[in-house]
């Protein structure tokens, strides 16, 4: 950890543009950047979003912004980076983070994209590609079958059973199947490829050990500057989504293979690599990286690492800080879908950390100083819940 924060680079009136207000993770990204002094933006689509209801932001937009419109939200955006100056645009979504990276010669002249070059952003996102990489980069992965288009490919290769289908392109656990029969495999692997594109095709880890993240800053010359890694011992939904609860861990050998893996990918910047340990030999191997800040960002700032820092930095020009170390036992809950967990668990009694300990803890959403965006957030969540229950009546 560095040393004397009265040594730090001034970063007071830099002009920071934060995309996707409604995003979780804003909620950590905002006082952070507020803590540094920097002049902070938020560009949103409703008054609902946190970006919006929170009071961090020096300026809060009201802009277009359409996940089904990748054209005009761009437009919208530049139109935004042209009336004002900007010296950073931070993505909070792999959405915004996937236009600002095809579209980084475009973004440059007005603001310093906090996004990778395409080439590399895109290897990123392809989860086929990323088990490339670790192949390449020696980090233990799930067996991977490549470029399977059909299920006699995929028989013909000799996968075992159980294995794993998801699309190469996704986030979360959508699209997510695990195939346990040949008749299961022929029902359901054409319409997956026809709804959601190529399919990444691996060996099935059983999801009954621990799973990791760890999030690393390197800066303009490929160098280390952090790598903070947290266990993930609650997700939902229950058979396989998102975390809900983490705590922050030494891991130094995963630390190692998460660097070496981004690095081996020319990455620069803020990576993060989500891991999942094999409960058949012990072995963290790594199931994917997101090209984005995470909810998690919250967990490594509250243990002492401030990624909020460091992308600045990066972006300005400055020496990147180095955090070599953070305080294990943090937590963060993530309490609207943990508390969906603890209904819909049959661990719930018996979950480690158990979940009626609260100490160390910190939400992904509620913060005491800034309350109103947790109304507004669980407002929307609400909504889409209803929308998407609406869906499924159809």
């Amino acid at each position: 950890m560095h040393t004397n924060d009265n040594h730090l680079p001034d970063l007071r009136g830099v002009r920071v543009l934060l995309v996707e207000g409604f995003a979780r993770q804003s909620m950590a990204m905002m006082p952070a950047l507020k803590a540094l002094g920097c002049h902070l933006t938020t560009y949103n689509a409703s008054r609902l979003d946190v970006g919006y209801a929170s009071r961090y932001p020096d300026v809060k937009l009201l802009k277009f912004w359409d996940r089904e419109d990748a054209d005009a939200s761009f437009a919208a955006l530049m139109e935004v980076l042209r009336a004002d100056r900007y010296d950073v645009v931070i993505p909070m979504t792999d959405f915004s983070a996937t236009l600002l990276s095809e579209h980084i010669d475009e973004v440059r002249p007005l603001a310093w994209p906090a996004v990778n070059e395409p080439e590399v952003f895109r290897r990123a996102i392809d989860k086929q590609e990323t088990m490339r990489a670790c192949e390449e980069a020696g980090v233990p992965c799930p067996r991977t079958l490549y470029d399977m288009t059909s299920a006699d490919d995929i028989l013909s290769a000799g996968m075992a059973f159980p294995f794993v289908i998801k699309p190469r392109v996704s986030y979360g656990a959508i699209g997510f199947h695990v195939i346990r029969d040949e008749e299961q495999l022929r029902r359901v692997f054409d319409g997956a490829v026809q709804r959601f594109g190529p399919m990444v095709v691996q060996d099935y880890v059983p999801q009954t050990a621990i799973q990791y993240q760890c999030e690393v800053f390197l800066d303009g010359e490929g160098r280390a500057k952090s790598a903070c890694v947290f266990d993930k011992a609650r997700w939902y939904p229950v058979n396989g989504g998102s975390n809900c609860c983490a705590t922050s861990v030494h891991r130094p050998d995963i630390a190692e293979n998460c660097v070496r893996l981004l690095q081996h990918m020319g990455w620069r910047g803020y990576g993060d690599v989500d891991l999942i340990e094999d409960p058949r030999d012990g072995v963290c191997r790594v199931l994917e990286v997101n090209p984005r800040i995470t909810a998690g960002v919250k967990i490594c700032l509250a243990a002492g690492v401030d990624f909020a820092r460091q992308i600045v930095e990066l972006g300005t020009g400055r020496p990147v800080t180095e955090y070599a170390d953070y305080r294990a036992g943090v937590r963060l809950r993530y309490m609207h879908t943990d508390l969906l967990w603890f209904l819909q668990s049959p661990n719930r009694f018996r979950t480690k950390p158990s979940w009626f300990d609260f100490r160390h803890t910190t939400d992904q959403v509620f913060n005491p100083r800034d309350p109103w965006p947790w109304v507004t957030y669980t407002i929307q969540g609400l909504r889409k819940r209803k929308a998407e229950m609406e869906k499924r009546k159809q």
